[in-house]
Parts: structure tokens; C-alpha cells; sequence
């Protein structure tokens, strides 16, 4: 039996029974400063915000995560302890809400647009929280690795009747396995398997418009991403890789042997992967001029399993 290829095996990955189920949202994060960043109709957007707790003498690097469900579910509590690291290393790191279809009946095209909000208004609000402007990372996870993707890459998607006039754009793109090409791509035989129109229905639009990888431009933010090597995906992140390098762009993509899907997440295999992943991270927005020293990794989880035993 041929492997599946990427369009094929999408959903079945990225989309996992268990993220399915209804899902609470948190209210807040201790030691996070709460905000409601976009309203859609009735459905109010929340950013959980973490940071640092020592002063600075100049504006801060910032950089927004989204979870990780598919398209489909998924809390900001996923890059929590993301977050709680990169605060305590000097930027401000945050945990954003997007709206998903389990809950609000959308489509991957919405997640994107409010995506692009969530960066806007980090630039928008960047002198009332201390931050650098031109220094604002995204990050993410699976179809969360794919809003921020997008924000990177994608001209269109913003929300309809949102301002334009602040950037969208992120400076840096911090992906963990994220879906990077939703159509077909040199090299990648589509089996009869894949129905274009159940991907578009999910999707919103043609799949080519919301793929990263089919939007590659010579200004693409710097970008590391993070995959195992059983992962499905890891095909269609090799070709955004090829896409970025022809572009003249900068883009590493850090292999973990025999590793799967989501292996990246805080709490799993004794977080061994969190740490390796997550010191790689440290590094990448070092050499950006975003956080200064030596990782602190293994201090960091130190003081969680002492917080976790009290």
C-alpha cells in the first residue's frame, strides 16, 4: 500500500478525535494580564498575556501563540508553560483565542483572520504593553502552526472591516508541525483518496489560497520549525523549507528521530521533547537579538515540577 500523501492524511492528523470533544476555554492565566483583542458579532476573542517580571529600559520583543485542534478545537492553555518560559527570559509572550468550527461553526480561513488580528493588535498596542513593534513573533502549533504561518505569508484573509493600516505581518515564525501546504506541490501525487471539495468546505476557500507554502515571497519572516520524523506532515514542511531557501529567506526545520505529531507538548514523554524543542526556540530568537544569554531550559522546569509538587 502507497503512504498517504499530505492532502490525504490532513484531517486524519491534525485533526484528532480527542481535540473534537467541547472543550472550556480559561478565563485567565495566573500571573497573566487578561484582554479581549477582537470581537466577532457576540463572540469575544481573548489574548492571555505573560510578562517579564523585572523592568526594562527599552521596548520588549513579543511573540503570540495559537493552539493547536485542527481547525476545530483547542485551548490557549497548550503554550502556557511556552509562555511562562519566554517571560521569564525577557519577552512578552502571549496565548491567543481564535475562533474554531466546534464552537463556532467556522472555517480555517476564520482561524486565519483572526490570526492577523492578534498580530495587529499586539503592533497596534505596542506602547501601552512595552513592546518592540518591529520585534513581534508568532508561534503555534499543527493548524495553530498554520494561522501563524499564514500571518507570515498570506496577503489576504484579514477580517473584513478591520483596519489595515497597522501591519499584520509578524517579524519571526516559531512553528511546531505545522500544516504547511493544504494543495498539491512538486513531487506530491494527489491519490484519488483526497476530494478537493470536502477541503475546500473545510477550509473556506480554495485550498492553494490558504496553503503557506503556495505563498512564499522574498519577505517571509525568518521562521524555525519543529517536526518528528513519523510525522505526515513533515513533507509538505520540507517543501515550505525548499520555498523559503529559493526565496532567499531564512528557515531551519530541527528533526526529532522517530518522534510523531504534537510530541513537542509540555507534559509529554517526561517533557524531554519540550525541552529540546524549546531550548532550539531560545536559540532561534537569540541570534534575532530577542532574548540575550544562554537557554534556561532546564531551570525553568525545575522550578515547574517544584510548583507541580506543592
Amino acid at each position: 500500500m502507497r503512504p498517504l500523501p499530505l492532502l490525504c492524511c490532513l484531517i486524519a492528523i491534525i485533526v484528532q478525535p480527542s481535540l473534537c470533544a467541547a472543550q472550556d476555554l480559561p478565563d485567565s492565566f495566573d500571573g497573566a494580564r487578561t484582554v479581549v483583542y477582537k470581537t466577532v458579532g457576540d463572540v469575544e476573542l481573548k489574548m492571555h498575556i505573560f510578562s517579564p517580571e523585572q523592568k526594562a529600559d527599552m521596548p520588549r520583543p513579543a511573540i503570540v501563540f495559537f493552539f493547536g485542534g485542527g481547525w476545530r478545537a483547542g485551548t490557549p492553555e497548550q503554550f502556557e508553560q511556552h509562555c511562562r518560559y519566554l517571560a521569564s527570559r525577557g519577552m512578552v509572550a502571549a496565548t491567543a483565542e481564535y475562533r474554531v468550527s466546534s464552537r463556532h461553526k467556522t472555517q480555517a480561513k476564520h482561524c486565519v483572520q483572526d490570526g492577523k488580528s492578534a498580530v495587529r493588535w499586539l503592533r497596534t498596542h505596542a506602547d501601552e504593553l512595552g513592546i518592540d513593534p518591529q520585534r513581534i513573533a508568532a508561534g503555534g502549533g499543527s493548524a495553530g502552526g498554520h494561522v501563524a504561518a499564514c500571518t507570515g505569508t498570506l496577503e489576504e484573509f484579514d477580517e473584513p472591516g478591520e483596519s489595515t493600516d497597522v501591519s499584520a505581518r509578524p517579524d519571526a515564525l516559531v512553528l511546531y508541525n505545522p500544516a504547511a501546504a493544504l494543495a498539491p506541490f512538486d513531487g506530491q501525487e494527489p491519490l484519488p483518496e483526497y476530494d478537493p471539495q470536502s477541503m475546500r468546505k473545510r477550509v473556506g476557500t480554495d485550498p492553494v489560497d490558504l496553503s503557506p507554502a503556495h505563498h512564499v515571497g522574498p519577505d517571509v519572516p525568518p521562521t524555525i520549525m519543529f517536526f518528528g520524523t513519523a510525522d505526515r506532515l513533515l513533507a509538505g514542511a520540507r517543501y515550505f523549507r525548499e520555498q523559503m531557501l529559493e526565496a532567499g529567506n531564512r528557515c531551519e526545520l530541527k528533526l526529532t528521530d522517530g518522534a510523531g505529531h504534537g510530541f513537542f507538548n509540555y507534559g509529554r514523554g517526561g517533557n524531554e521533547a519540550f525541552r529540546t524543542t524549546l531550548e532550539q526556540t531560545d536559540r532561534f530568537l537569540a541570534s534575532l537579538g530577542y532574548l540575550k544569554g544562554e537557554p534556561q531550559v532546564d531551570e525553568f522546569l525545575a522550578s515547574q515540577k517544584q510548583k507541580d509538587q506543592t
